[in-house]
């Protein structure tokens, strides 16, 4: 064998399991420094499949991309979500920055035309983002919306349960979420060695976090805190 005319480590396109990679296509800061700083590229990757795990469908969804939503539809295109299973709350959602009237919803019963409704989104050029539940999704049909997500620069994230864990996934980053009183996640598959500790990240917003210990504070008749005082509360979402 002839050896190569430039290094491997000199190539941009080439990357080796034990370090992690450095994204060639475009991503969008995930709005949580920890999480940025293990992802390659340093966010969520455009254009490709993002697979989230969750033993919980609704617990902690907005806390982790709503960082990225806000960023996402702040451009003007709006957002699709595909058979969420509550009801997203507007206030709640305004708190984390995200323009309420940006998120649309389409609900659907049938597997078929969930996957249908996000297929046609990820074609529409006025869609910035796709979140799509779709528990019963087979590899086959993942590969579908993964195949149609690289023909455009869209954020597609799509829910399952955490039971899919051991199931093949053609996902270019997987992830488990969970915790119940703080965010976790576990990085199942990203382009870089395995990272085997949860990464806890923050499960407020400053603005909602102060929002809901005033409320606490309200009912428990303390004093509220002072202007530039912290807060730490972990009391769950209202955003279903």
């Amino acid at each position: 064998m002839k050896p190569l005319a430039t290094p491997l480590s000199q190539l941009p396109h080439v990357w080796r399991g034990r370090e992690l990679a450095s994204a060639q296509e475009q991503v969008l800061p995930t709005g949580h420094g920890v999480l940025d700083g293990h992802l390659p590229g340093g966010g969520w990757p455009l254009g490709n499949l993002v697979e989230v795990l969750q033993q919980d469908a609704s617990r902690h969804v907005w806390q982790l991309l709503g960082p990225a939503l806000a960023s996402a539809v702040k451009q003007g295109d709006p957002a699709l979500l595909v058979h969420p299973p509550y009801q997203p709350f507007g206030p709640s959602l305004r708190a984390q920055g995200i323009a309420p009237e940006r998120m649309l919803c389409v609900h659907a019963d049938s597997m078929r035309a969930r996957l249908w409704a996000a297929e046609q989104a990820l074609r529409c050029a006025d869609v910035s983002a796709v979140l799509a539940w779709i528990p019963q999704a087979r590899s086959e049909d993942l590969r579908r919306l993964h195949l149609t997500a690289q023909g455009g620069q869209k954020l597609l994230v799509v829910f399952r349960p955490a039971s899919a864990r051991e199931q093949s996934s053609p996902a270019r980053l997987r992830l488990l979420v969970q915790g119940t009183d703080q965010l976790e996640v576990v990085l199942l598959k990203r382009r870089g060695p395995p990272l085997l500790q949860p990464l806890v990240l923050r499960s407020q917003t400053p603005l909602l976090s102060s929002l809901l210990a005033a409320r606490s504070a309200r009912r428990a008749g303390t004093p509220l805190p002072t202007p530039g005082s912290h807060v730490l509360d972990r009391t769950p979402s209202l955003a279903g």
